[in-house]
């Protein structure tokens, strides 16, 4: 297993190359321009930062794919391949909007929702192939021959480094600020964010005005613009025209508007979301961060229809625009107005879609659950096996205190503020963590005092738990039960059968056992000679 390669193999060299200093620098710069540099100072400097790193990080990890699915390509064959493919790739989609447009949607298919823009002066950073070709002439001199060493490489640097390069664009999603009127026309106000960077207020955004009634928009001018921002920001109350004691208001914090027909004396809902619902609805959408301010209404406008009546519209956040018609009826009218370059601004997911729809990252994040709710009885059982033995405590302290940290770091990235970055962190963090933990409790009693069929046992305990505590969880992703809360305490219910098992089973280790491996030496002893002879 750690013998040297044969020579024609690519790998050795191709993964060298990924794991040289600078391409690991290309990597490291490539995450934090991504995920917390454009957030905090977007701009030029960190779009042509992202561009830099990832034409020094894209060329060695094309090379290693290719010599992973084909292991008798030269290595000096794959380098050329990746530098190439890479150059001439990024030069097209920088230079054409039609071979820009095909990338953003090849990229969305593979990775979800991206955007790929063609931009020229993104053409200046292609002097950044002549680094990651000198970094190729160094580590093609120091192959990875060992394939132990070869092993860690990839399950350390590969996976991030994949997922580095699928998400070098920030994608931005278009968000419902405010709306109001302007001379008797409804105006309202789009603006956009990703990650944790939104905008806040309604002139944080773009103002559009309709002049025929919300049937189609125009961007604000500049005259109208100082106009709307200068209005009273207060805009969560409004009352018909035509009808003075008919009001409406916007629930604080949920997806409602409530209605009054005595001037505002007793209010009753007109139109809501139910906050199970409202959860559900989000998690559908890409990255959708805090469901309770993203996904709730912020302000309204009450207009009068040219054919008579008055008409409601509302603003609500990443849920884009609803409308009260004339008629009386509510309709969830998306983004309105012309918002080129945002994911998600021309259809909005349904509301009576119950299964899983564009949900991928909840399935991630359901089976990690699972399996680390499972992960923590294989550990309980460690520790208790270790104890019968006579071992030592820490082992279980250890393990639980790195589960402990898996779990941190899964409810940190729950939420899905940045969808690419929860795929990296759960894959990077969450699963390294929870595989270290049982690999070093299921190793040290079955050296000690377990036999194997423990080990057998535990592993099974495992997957059941893992099976038990998944199947409210795959309720949650089909909407039943709603909300997280419910799935996960009923995951929580559902390891106790586990754990009950893990006790069970460390009856099979054997103190004695344990006490036998000690007491044995490490060599037999030596027979005695036979007694001498003296010679007659």
């Amino acid at each position: 297993m750690t013998g040297p390669e044969t020579s024609r193999d690519g790998a050795p060299t191709t993964l060298a190359w990924l794991c040289h200093p600078a391409t690991l620098l290309a990597l490291v710069v490539l995450l934090v321009n991504d995920h917390v540099l454009k957030a905090a100072f977007p701009g030029l400097l960190t779009g042509k930062l992202s561009d830099v790193a990832g034409l020094v990080l894209a060329p060695p990890l094309v090379a290693v794919l290719l010599t992973l699915l084909m292991p008798r390509l030269p290595a000096r064959a794959a380098a050329w391949v990746g530098l190439v493919a890479v150059g001439a790739g990024f030069a097209m989609v920088k230079s054409s909007g039609y071979a820009a447009e095909l990338a953003s949607s090849a990229w969305t298919a593979l990775a979800g929702p991206s955007l790929v823009r063609a931009d020229w002066t993104d053409l200046l950073t292609l002097p950044a192939l002549g680094v990651t070709w000198w970094a190729w002439t160094r580590a093609r001199r120091r192959p990875v021959r060992r394939r132990t060493a070869r092993l860690v490489r990839l399950l350390v640097v590969l996976p991030p480094a994949v997922l580095a390069v699928a998400a070098t664009s920030a994608v931005r999603y278009p968000y419902a600020l405010g709306t109001t009127t302007l001379d008797g026309r409804p105006a309202i106000s789009v603006g956009d964010g990703f990650g944790t960077s939104w905008p806040d207020e309604p002139a944080d955004g773009q103002w559009s005005v309709s002049d025929d009634g919300a049937t189609t928009w125009r961007l604000a001018t500049d005259g109208e613009t100082e106009r709307l921002d200068a209005q009273d920001p207060s805009r969560r109350q409004a009352c018909a025209p035509d009808e003075p004691r008919r009001c409406y208001r916007v629930a604080s914090g949920h997806l409602r508007v409530e209605q009054s027909d005595d001037a505002g004396v007793t209010w009753q809902v007109a139109w809501e979301v139910s906050d199970g619902q409202r959860e559900e609805l989000a998690r559908r959408y890409p990255s959708p961060g805090d469901v309770r301010q993203h996904f709730s209404s912020r302000e309204l406008t009450v207009y009068p229809h040219a054919g008579g009546g008055h008409e409601v519209l509302v603003a609500n956040g990443r849920d884009g625009f609803l409308r009260r018609l004339a008629d009386g009826g509510w309709r969830r009218d998306g983004f309105l107005g012309e918002h080129s370059g945002l994911i998600g601004a021309d259809e909005l997911p349904p509301l009576d879609d119950g299964g899983p729809v564009q949900r991928e990252t909840d399935l991630l994040l359901a089976i990690v659950l699972a399996l680390l709710l499972g992960c923590v009885v294989a550990v309980v059982a460690g520790h208790l096996a270790i104890r019968r033995g006579g071992g030592r405590r820490w082992w279980g302290i250890a393990g639980a205190l790195t589960i402990l940290l898996a779990g941190m770091v899964l409810e940190a990235t729950w939420s899905r503020h940045d969808d690419m970055s929860t795929v990296l962190a759960v894959l990077v963090g969450v699963v390294p963590l929870a595989a270290l933990a049982v690999a070093v409790l299921l190793l040290v009693p079955w050296l000690g005092s377990a036999p194997g069929r423990w080990v057998g046992w535990t592993a099974g305990d495992l997957l059941l738990t893992a099976i038990l505590a998944g199947l409210p969880l795959a309720g949650w992703l089909n909407g039943n039960p709603a909300q997280i809360r419910v799935a996960v305490a009923l995951a929580l219910l559902a390891t106790v059968p586990g754990l009950v098992l893990a006790v069970r089973l460390a009856k099979l280790a054997d103190p004695a056992r344990e006490k036998n491996r000690r007491g044995t030496p490490a060599y037999p002893p030596h027979q005695p000679l036979p007694p001498r002879v003296p010679l007659r």
